[in-house]
């Protein structure tokens, strides 16, 4: 079930993305405990409110996600992430706008 999880992670860093506020300041994610976030198979997004009766399933075979991570959509519309420098040293996003 690492697939929930990932999809959790992917799904938030997908709204994150898309909102206008993101390209022009970076600004904190707000994740829920209880709420699971999904990327679909055709790229669609969704929320789910999650129970506790099933919570050793989901977490069975499900990743941490490192700090430090980038999730971005390239122009191809594929869902990527980078674990990786993303940040310059006075703090500024190295891919952002010139």
């Amino acid at each position: 079930m690492g697939y929930s999880t990932r999809t959790f992670l992917i799904a938030t860093a997908l709204t994150a993305l898309s909102s206008s506020a993101f390209a022009q300041a970076a600004m904190p994610w707000e994740m829920k405990t209880g709420v699971g976030y999904a990327y679909d198979k055709e790229g669609k997004t969704f929320s789910y409110k999650m129970g506790t009766n099933n919570a050793a399933v989901l977490l069975k075979g499900a990743k941490k996600v490192k700090k430090g991570t980038l999730f971005f959509i390239g122009q191809n519309g594929q869902l990527y992430m980078r674990s990786g420098p993303y940040l310059e040293g006075d703090g500024t996003f190295m891919f952002g706008a010139n």
